[in-house]
């Protein structure tokens, strides 16, 4: 696998849905032992915007229907590859720093770098990674290494 394959998979990450390209070597470069953690910020749209492409499914749903549908496949599957969900919760406000608007946090633990490309490389796991692109308004996920 190579940075290339998920930009494939997933876009180039312009529109803010998917890593970008130097993303994805950033995360190729991390030793290999790092166990690393990623924090999730979604703020959701109040309804799914699919592709116009997409089919198969009902896609006359709440932002949080769509994200409920990736949430049943990513979990198992995180889980499947060796990490887990520190917390999921909702957003409850800024602590420290510039206010921003949010609704739901979830916070990864990976333990090592080859888990988290694991995530990813899983087919069904990209299968279901419109929902999450559909269910977002906007994202954002920062990450840590140990």
């Amino acid at each position: 696998m190579t940075p290339q394959d998920f930009v494939e998979w997933y876009g180039n990450g312009s529109d803010g849905s998917s890593p970008t390209e130097q993303q994805w070597e950033r995360i190729f470069n991390l030793p290999t032992d790092a166990a690393i953690t990623l924090v999730n910020f979604f703020k959701l749209n109040s309804d799914a915007v699919y592709p116009s492409d997409f089919t198969g499914m009902d896609t006359d749903i709440s932002g949080q229907e769509a994200f409920s549908r990736y949430a049943s496949v990513s979990i198992p599957t995180l889980e499947k590859v060796g990490g887990h969900f520190l917390h999921v919760g909702p957003f409850a406000g800024q602590f420290i720093g510039e206010e921003e608007e949010w609704d739901v946090i979830a916070i990864g633990k990976y333990p090592h770098r080859q888990s988290l490309i694991d995530l990813y490389s899983d087919e069904g796991y990209r299968n279901v990674f419109v929902h999450r692109s559909a269910a977002c308004a906007r994202q954002k996920v920062l990450m840590a290494t140990a």
